[in-house]
Protein backbone atom coordinates (compact mmCIF):
# COMPACT_ATOMS: atom_id res chain seq x y z
CA UNK A 1 0.00 0.00 0.00
CA UNK A 2 1.03 3.65 -0.53
CA UNK A 3 2.79 5.45 2.34
CA UNK A 4 3.33 9.07 2.88
CA UNK A 5 6.81 9.93 2.29
CA UNK A 6 7.19 12.39 5.20
CA UNK A 7 4.63 12.59 8.51
CA UNK A 8 2.44 16.11 8.11
CA UNK A 9 3.03 18.01 11.24
CA UNK A 10 0.52 18.92 13.39
CA UNK A 11 0.98 22.63 12.51
CA UNK A 12 0.74 21.57 8.67
CA UNK A 13 -2.38 20.14 8.99
CA UNK A 14 -3.79 22.95 11.53
CA UNK A 15 -3.27 25.46 8.68
CA UNK A 16 -4.83 23.38 6.50
CA UNK A 17 -7.89 22.78 9.06
CA UNK A 18 -7.82 26.53 10.05
CA UNK A 19 -10.30 27.39 6.81
CA UNK A 20 -12.65 25.06 8.11
CA UNK A 21 -14.54 27.58 10.77
CA UNK A 22 -18.26 27.54 11.87
CA UNK A 23 -19.67 30.90 10.52
CA UNK A 24 -22.37 32.48 12.23
CA UNK A 25 -25.95 32.70 10.55
CA UNK A 26 -26.55 35.75 9.44
CA UNK A 27 -30.47 37.17 10.31
CA UNK A 28 -33.03 39.33 8.83
CA UNK A 29 -36.32 41.01 10.11
CA UNK A 30 -39.16 39.38 9.41
CA UNK A 31 -41.43 42.39 7.60
CA UNK A 32 -45.18 41.15 8.97
CA UNK A 33 -44.04 39.96 12.85
CA UNK A 34 -40.48 42.14 13.36
CA UNK A 35 -38.72 38.97 14.70
CA UNK A 36 -35.40 38.36 13.50
CA UNK A 37 -35.52 35.05 10.92
CA UNK A 38 -32.79 32.59 8.86
CA UNK A 39 -32.80 34.45 5.11
CA UNK A 40 -34.78 32.73 2.44
CA UNK A 41 -36.90 30.15 5.24
CA UNK A 42 -40.62 31.07 6.70
CA UNK A 43 -40.81 32.72 9.70
CA UNK A 44 -41.22 30.30 12.78
CA UNK A 45 -43.22 32.91 14.72
CA UNK A 46 -45.74 33.99 12.22
CA UNK A 47 -45.57 31.64 8.96
CA UNK A 48 -45.08 34.14 6.48
CA UNK A 49 -42.52 33.88 3.65
CA UNK A 50 -43.04 36.77 0.88
CA UNK A 51 -45.47 38.08 2.19
CA UNK A 52 -47.28 34.65 1.78
CA UNK A 53 -49.22 32.62 4.88
CA UNK A 54 -47.45 29.62 3.78
CA UNK A 55 -48.38 27.93 7.68
CA UNK A 56 -51.94 29.55 8.31
CA UNK A 57 -50.93 29.79 11.66
CA UNK A 58 -53.81 32.16 12.45
CA UNK A 59 -56.08 28.88 11.08
CA UNK A 60 -54.30 26.56 12.67
CA UNK A 61 -55.38 28.19 15.78
CA UNK A 62 -58.55 28.95 15.23
CA UNK A 63 -59.26 25.47 14.71
CA UNK A 64 -57.76 23.73 17.67
CA UNK A 65 -59.20 26.31 19.78
CA UNK A 66 -62.67 25.05 17.86
CA UNK A 67 -61.43 21.50 18.78
CA UNK A 68 -60.96 22.09 22.51
CA UNK A 69 -64.22 23.97 23.00
CA UNK A 70 -65.90 21.05 21.31
CA UNK A 71 -63.45 18.46 23.91
CA UNK A 72 -64.75 20.59 26.75
CA UNK A 73 -68.34 20.89 25.77
CA UNK A 74 -68.09 16.73 25.51
CA UNK A 75 -66.88 16.31 28.68
CA UNK A 76 -69.97 18.75 30.38
CA UNK A 77 -72.66 16.38 28.89
CA UNK A 78 -70.94 13.29 30.09
CA UNK A 79 -70.92 14.76 33.39
CA UNK A 80 -73.94 15.46 33.50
Amino acid sequence: MAEPKKRITSSRSGKRKSQIILKTKSLTICPTCKEPNIPHRVCASCGYYKGEDILKLSQKAKAKEERRKAREDEEKAEVK
